[in-house]
């Protein structure tokens, strides 16, 4: 067994603010969370801010946000992270 199956899965709340919608972010999220082995949703929220849900190992999650950030016209001020239970039986990454 590699040693990342031997790292607890997690999963966090994310709500990132500043140039985050219009700009390809959810589709980002979309591709990285399927690339680095997450599940979860993204979805647009009234404020123009983003909420995503992630589900992964610490270092998944933590590369998918890194992608994100890396979007061409992503602009993230603004970033609130915390921890929530896990969702047992998730499968995918959906965006809402």
């Amino acid at each position: 067994m590699g040693a990342e199956a031997e790292r607890p899965v997690i999963r966090r709340h994310v709500v990132l603010r500043g140039w985050v919608q219009g700009v390809g972010l959810r589709y980002r999220a979309r591709w990285a969370a399927a690339a680095c082995g997450c599940t979860g949703w993204v979805r647009n929220e009234y404020d123009g801010s983003v909420t995503m849900e992630l589900q992964g190992t610490e270092r998944q999650i933590d590369e998918v946000i890194l992608a994100v950030e890396r979007g061409a016209y992503v602009r993230i001020e603004d970033m609130d992270s915390r921890s929530i239970p896990v969702v047992r039986g998730e499968t995918g990454f959906h965006t809402r």
